[in-house]
């Protein structure tokens, strides 16, 4: 029964072909019935289309069995056949259309333009790479545009395209041709402005083109969390009173999901915004209602979620609220704002018909739009129409739009119950009358309609470049008028999501570029149509950010090596684009020429050669041959090179060798890199003795230059010198007996640069004395290795090293270090751009390094000092030493003649592990001593060991010296930091002369003695100078009342001791004004009463013995603290009344300010108010003065350079007083020569003599 249901594809609409203008977007249609469904694919010219691999050129849709392929901006080379294939398990049917592309400059064929007799080539140089902008910034694109040949008054059209269609000069959009650069500049970047830019240039020869993408982040928000700006606002369905408009929804909805949209209009010429909606609406679509007839108006549109509201979009192009009937056809002038109306004679109405094909357009949880056709008969003046509802299943009309008559055949209802159904009808009425109701619509739910998207498939990342990753997805099935995709990514384990395109897309496909490199990145994606967001897609596994690989480019520069009877040597260089792989080998194809003619290319080698020559046998002599080398990497086998020209196959009988080949740069750095190359494989009559290398500067017009004079037997060499930021070109020549042979192929452009992240090769002696090269890279690649080689020749011998590798870190091991291994050892890292480093091991480095790997191997514990033997009291005898670096495991054995003692009654010992010191005691020594004495101290591996010996005549005299009275240390001097003279082991004099001292009891006897007479006399003195000196402070600088003083202290002062005082480098002479001395320990230099002359330098230079030591003090550019004013000498003041008095005070640095009454310094309190103003103003305030407050005070200023006081007097009295003072007696009047102060303490008693 199956079998009867199954039949092979049939095609019901065949797809038509079409002929278009270039420029324009075609689309192809057909029907196809089949059972199984048939799988459907489009074919251009019998080639397979992959619109996954071109989604900015072509669309495939299949909705049923309707089936379209869309091609978008469609230009000459769009001509073609295109054919659509169906297939099942019953067969397959297919289906031509021939497609047409006119082009608008009418371009002749094969380029030739007969107007100005020439065919015109276009290059697009210097062109825009994918650019990113942020909403708000200007951003400009530009291209270099060379037309050749060059016609006067001929000028190409310049074009710029956004995603395929033409972009027109607008205050967002400006373009400008100068004749050779094209530019286009986006004014107030938005999110609108995001996409694929393309620049085109017709000339009548064809036209060239050239594109990349622009995205546009979108500006900072103002309020953490808010959604960001909605996009793409644009007006439908304009009428009388009423708009659609639509938006497209942002790609970030903030911290909370968007619970609506705000729309605001505003008419054109004003600036007031006004909302048009009081409730947030969540579809994507809003119908405005109540616009004035005539008027245009722009509008934008705001997101809200619960953190607040976003920025409002750009505004949308103005509309006009106009029947579209009166709207003329085509380009209309502008809008000036007047309608002209033409009624009939009203005696004359007509009563209008009824509305007919009431339909719902849009029905949403917020709205529910009708439509309808107006009636034909109207008669010639306005109508307008009346809305009415009713609940389903009730008779109960009611008017919907009460409060505002519709003009326009649309309305918008509002506040319906949702979830309720209701019927709408609609009535038609002018001055005549009122129509008949229209047909009802039948039982309308309030509700949307339109369902979210479904779930985009699962997001597949592919790497694509070191910034940029292609993301692919299955569609959402069954959407329903889909917007597009929006893409994000995350750094794999942050959770922070970052939107990758800011405009919807309608591919399956994206791009996404501005990645950080080496990132591991996640992708999803999410739908969105008018009724809001998708849930994400699954998200892609994590893809490393990096350049994908692809087929190497192509080898060029194949020529001859080699030529005999019946074979010939071919060289060649390698593709200067690896494809992101290691070149694993080539291929090499041959023909035949004869003629000028060549025959078919044939395979020469089924396996690939890994290097860059090849030996082709078997050829035919004296016939001519072509060749073409093809690559091959991972990622497969690159296009075939040039084929060179054509070559004889005959023996060569030149005596010269022929061209080194095989020439690459390894280490390149600033100013150095190492040239590698291969000898030539035809020697000439005599073998190859020495190449010579040639250099240039890669510019034109530079002349080669040899790198060296002598010839070199190596196949490599260090060029040095090189200038960093410059590129250079290289050769080699090879020589013979015969002389110098052909040069070599040029290999270059090299740019002397060291990169960025370049490692050099070190050297590493571990803690078991192993030595070993670590090379490291951060830019390994996927089947990246490690290649080490010495003197540039690849290591295949084991027996030396040991390659150990982790990571992007290798490690060279060497198994048994000698004057085998010395050379140069260099590690080249595959599949990177040149990663690579060496290192020179030399006899003298190999030397330090086994010294290293053999301290690392038998560590040595450090000794601070050696081991040593003090004498006690009582004979007691103490061995010591002390340890420099050891760790709390340090173990110490303690050897007398190769035997370990331990501590017991003869033998103490100690190690004090905070200080190091290691100390064994014996009670004394004896004969049976003599011998050596050893501490052997263990730390790990490390170990130490220190000795003395006591054998012989050493032995014997240390017995004897420990038996009887004897010296330690024989009589010397010392100078203490007090500057105390100690004679060592005897009481020291100053006094010159012989001291001897004698020590003798009934053991024995010695002496010791000490010169202290003229030359040993003046070098105890000299030492004590030079303590003191060397004790002295800098000089500081104190003020007394009559000037400064400066002053240096020392610990100790003797009469002998030369002091100088110098001032701007000049001796400072003795006088009443300036005067220097000694007082204790200080050292000081009066100066009274300074002035301008006393500024300066000032230096005191105190004898040590020798050079002397100085101490320096400047001071240039200060001034003593002085009163320069502002107060009198006597103040007489009636008791009650309030004092203020103000000093003018001067100093630099600023002086210090103190006030005193009778010798007593005063503090500011309720009683004195005391200020110091900008540094210069001193002021005194006293309220209600008594005549307690009479006497003497004083303004007093001090800084560091002097001190200085004025003076004054103030007099206190009652006026009561006075009057009964004029009329005392004469016996009561004081007797002031008589006036007596006696001092006690604090206390001053007055006693007054009286005489009557």
């Amino acid at each position: 029964m199956f079998d009867n249901l199954t039949h092979p594809p049939e095609f019901i609409v065949r797809p038509r072909g079409q002929t278009v203008w270039e420029g324009k977007t075609v689309k192809l249609h057909c029907t196809v019935s089949g059972w199984p469904k048939p799988r459907i694919a489009w074919y251009k010219n019998n080639v397979v289309i992959d619109e996954k691999v071109h989604p900015d050129k072509y669309t495939a849709e299949s909705n049923y069995n309707m089936h379209s392929l869309e091609i978008k901006s469609c230009d000459f080379l769009d001509t073609a056949q295109y054919r659509v294939s169906a297939l099942n398990i019953k067969g397959e049917s297919s289906s031509v259309a021939t497609v047409v592309i006119k082009s608008i400059t009418s371009i002749p064929p094969h380029g030739f333009c007969s107007e100005h007799g020439v065919t015109f080539e276009t290059a697009i140089i210097d062109s825009f790479e994918v650019a990113f902008g942020r909403e708000g910034e200007t951003l400009s694109l530009g291209c270099t545009v060379i037309v050749y040949p060059t016609i006067k008054r001929y000028q190409p059209d310049v074009l710029w395209y956004r995603n395929g269609k033409a972009l027109a000069e607008s205050k967002w959009v400006h373009t400008h041709w100068s004749g050779e650069k094209a530019t286009l500049t986006l004014v107030h970047l938005n999110k609108e402005d995001e996409g694929l830019y393309t620049l085109r240039v017709n000339t009548k020869s064809g036209f060239q083109s050239y594109s990349a993408y622009v995205f546009v982040r979108d500006e900072e928000v103002e309020l953490e969390g808010v959604p960001v700006a909605p996009l793409d606002v644009r007006c439908h369905d304009a009428n009388k009173d009423y708009v659609v408009v639509t938006w497209k929804q942002p790609a970030v909805e903030g911290s909370s999901s968007i619970l609506g949209y705000f729309i605001d209009r505003c008419e054109v010429g004003h600036h007031h915004w006004a909302q048009c909606n009081d409730t947030p609406v969540k579809y994507a679509r809003f119908p405005v209602t109540g616009l004035i007839e005539g008027r245009s108006y722009t509008f934008r549109v705001r997101a809200i979620n619960r953190a607040g509201v976003s920025r409002p979009s750009r505004a949308s192009d103005p509309v006009t609220a106009i029947d579209p009937h009166d709207r003329a056809p085509g380009p209309s002038a502008p809008f000036t704002g007047m309608i002209k109306f033409t009624e009939e004679d009203a005696t004359v109405g007509v009563v209008p018909g009824e509305p007919t094909d009431l339909v719902v357009t849009e029905a949403t949880k917020n709205y529910v739009v009708l439509a309808w056709t107006p009636p034909t008969q109207r008669g010639h003046e306005g109508v307008v129409y009346l809305v009415e509802k009713c609940v389903a299943g009730s008779e109960c009309w009611q008017r919907a739009n009460t409060g505002m008559p519709v003009k326009s055949p649309r309305f918008a209802l509002f506040d319906l119950a949702e979830g309720k159904s209701y019927n709408f009808r609609v009535r038609c009425c002018n001055s005549a009358g009122m129509s008949v109701a229209s047909s009802a619509t039948g039982d309308i739910t309030v509700g949307d309609v339109l369902d979210l998207p479904a779930a985009p498939g699962p997001a597949v990342a592919t790497r694509n470049t070191d910034t940029s990753v292609v993301v692919s997805w299955g569609a959402s099935k069954d959407v329903k008028h889909l917007v597009g995709y929006y893409i994000s990514y995350s750094v794999a384990g942050s959770d922070v999501w970052t939107p990758a395109n800011n405009k919807p897309v309608k591919g399956t496909r994206f791009v996404c570029h501005g990645l950080n490199p080496g990132d591991s990145c996640v992708f999803r994606v999410k739908a969105v149509n008018a009724a809001g967001y998708s849930h994400s897609s699954l998200e892609s596994e994590a893809v490393v950010v990096k350049a994908a690989i692809a087929i190497p480019g192509v080898p060029s520069g194949v020529h001859l090596m080699e030529a005999a009877r019946d074979y010939m040597v071919l060289a060649w260089r390698e593709p200067a684009v690896t494809g992101g792989a290691d070149i694993r080998g080539y291929f090499v194809d041959y023909r035949t020429v004869k003629g000028g003619v060549g025959g078919q290319w044939h395979e020469l080698n089924p396996k690939a050669v890994t290097c860059t020559s090849y030996k082709a046998e078997n050829l035919k002599e004296n016939s001519f041959y072509q060749f073409q080398v093809r690559a091959i990497n991972m990622a497969g086998v690159s296009e075939a090179s040039l084929p060179n020209v054509a070559l004889e196959c005959k023996e060569w009988t030149i005596a010269k060798p022929g061209a080194p080949h095989g020439l690459h740069v390894l280490e390149v750095r600033d100013s150095s890199l190492v040239l590698l190359w291969e000898p030539p494989t035809f020697d000439g009559r005599t073998p190859v003795n020495g190449f010579y290398v040639d250099i240039k500067e890669a510019i034109t017009g530079e002349d080669w230059k040899g790198v060296h004079e002598k010839a070199t037997k190596l196949k490599y060499m260090k060029v040095n010198g090189l200038i960093a930021g410059r590129s250079y070109v290289f050769r080699v020549r090879a020589q013979n007996l015969a002389g110098v042979g052909k040069t070599s192929g040029v290999l270059g452009p090299v740019l002397a640069l060291t990169m960025p992240g370049t490692h050099e090769i070190i050297l590493d002696v571990d803690d078991d004395g192993v030595i070993s090269m670590i090379f490291e890279c951060s830019e390994m690649a996927e089947g990246s290795e490690f290649i080490w080689s010495k003197n540039y020749k690849t290591l295949t011998d084991t027996s030396r090293l040991t390659i150990v590798t982790e990571g992007g870190k290798s490690r060279a091991i060497f198994n048994d270090p000698s004057l085998e291994d010395l050379g140069i050892f260099s590690c080249e890292v595959t599949n990177t751009v040149g990663v690579s480093a060496s290192y020179t091991l030399t006899e003298a480095g190999l030397k330090r390094l086994l010294d290293i790997s053999h301290d690392h191997k038998f560590p040595i514990i450090p000794f601070k000092t050696q081991m040593a033997m003090e004498l006690l009291e009582k004979g007691r005898v103490r061995f010591w030493t002390q340890v420099e670096k050891f760790t709390a495991g340090c173990h110490v054995d303690y050897v007398f003649n190769d035997v370990i003692v331990e501590n017991g009654e003869k033998y103490q010992m100690n190690f004090d592990k905070n200080s190091g010191i290691i100390e064994m005691f014996m009670d004394s020594l004896a004969v049976t001593d003599e011998g050596t004495f050893t501490f052997n101290l263990v730390d790990g591996k490390a170990k130490g060991s220190t000795s003395l010996v006591l054998i012989g005549e050493v032995a014997v005299l240390t017995l004897l010296s420990f038996s009887g009275p004897h010296f330690v240390d024989y009589l010397g001097f010392q100078v203490t930091p007090e500057c105390n003279v100690l004679l060592k082991a005897t009481l020291s004099k100053k006094d010159a002369g012989v001291y001897e001292v004698k020590l003798k009891d009934a053991r024995g006897k010695d002496k010791s003695m000490f010169n202290l007479t003229e030359a040993g006399y003046q070098t105890v003195l000299n030492e004590l100078f030079r303590v003191i000196a060397n004790s002295s402070t800098e000089i500081s600088v104190k003020s007394t009342e009559h000037g400064i003083v400066l002053y240096s202290l020392i610990t100790h002062h003797m009469e002998e001791l030369q002091v100088g005082w110098q001032h701007k480098e000049a001796k400072i002479s003795h006088s009443d004004r300036v005067q220097c001395g000694v007082t204790g320990e200080q050292l000081w230099l009066k100066v009274n009463e300074p002035t301008e002359k006393d500024k300066g330098k000032y230096t005191i230079n105190i004898c040590d013995g020798k050079d002397g030591v100085k101490r320096f003090c400047d001071l240039s550019g200060q001034d003593r603290a002085r009163v320069v004013g502002g107060l009198p000498d006597v103040v007489t003041i009636q008791e009650g009344k309030s004092l203020n008095l103000t000093g003018n005070v001067w100093g630099d640095p600023a002086p210090e300010v103190t006030w005193m009454k009778n010798d007593r310094e005063l503090v500011s309190d309720e009683r004195y108010a005391l200020k110091f103003e900008h540094g210069k103003f001193a002021s005194i305030t006293i309220a209600a003065v008594t005549t307690t407050d009479s006497g003497k005070y004083a303004l007093l200023v001090k800084n560091k350079y002097g001190t200085e006081a004025g003076e004054f007097t103030v007099s206190v009295y009652i006026p009561e007083e006075e009057k009964k003072k004029d009329s005392l007696p004469q016996c009561m009047m004081v007797n002031r020569e008589q006036e007596i102060k006696i001092c006690c303490g604090e206390v001053l008693v007055c006693i007054l003599l009286l005489s009557c």
